[in-house]
């Protein structure tokens, strides 16, 4: 599989806005089955971070306000990543945000996002559920550290990506992995998947 920038973002609510905002941003790149290289920093965009979410991340008010502003952040971070293609486990959250914060600060992205959620789904039905934590121990793969901690949950979506494509390799024949071919495999309903590999395979 060719390089792979797994993206993992804490914010202060659900949807991106002037009241819910990003907190905290972690990257690792994917390379060959290893990450090669990480990036993850705090970021503050001026709002308080509620109660809830910081029991839940362990991200508080307090640690913003010693943190890089988030337009320094997500500039550094858009550098970090350039063109190289996107993995999230439930993409469509962190789509959200890095599309957001990227135009705050008049960037936009170029590449697409594959979702390790929806490949979990159709390539690991078996799986109590499909949290990130979850698929991790069921996999028995690595403990990357605290969920809901930016740099665990992207190392621990990196991980499962790797599992993942391993999978298809391994248990259902295909030759090369590409992020194109996550990214086509993630729309294919479930009921059609085996359909899918096998078309792949031929």
């Amino acid at each position: 599989m060719e390089r792979i920038a797994v993206i993992d973002f804490e914010t202060t609510g659900i949807s991106p806005g002037p009241h819910c905002r990003a907190t905290e941003i972690a990257v690792v790149m994917l390379e060959q089955g290893r990450i090669v290289e990480r990036y993850q920093s705090l970021m503050n965009a001026g709002l308080p971070v509620p109660g809830f979410v910081a029991s839940l991340t362990g991200i508080t008010t307090a640690m913003l306000r010693s943190a890089p502003p988030v337009a320094q952040v997500m500039n550094e971070v858009a550098e970090f990543v350039g063109d190289t293609p996107l993995l999230a486990h439930n993409a469509s959250f962190d789509q959200k945000f890095w599309d957001f914060e990227l135009a705050q600060i008049r960037r936009s992205r170029s590449q697409s996002f594959a979702c390790s959620m929806l490949l979990a789904r159709r390539l690991m039905p078996a799986a109590p559920n499909h949290k990130l934590g979850t698929l991790t121990r069921w996999a028995n793969l690595p403990d990357t550290g605290k969920a809901h901690r930016a740099m665990a949950d992207a190392e621990m979506a990196a991980n499962l990506a790797q599992h993942l494509a391993t999978e298809l390799r391994q248990t259902h024949g295909l030759g090369a992995v590409t992020h194109q071919l996550l990214c086509s495999l993630q729309k294919v309903p479930a009921a059609k998947i085996a359909d899918a590999l096998k078309r792949h395979r031929g």
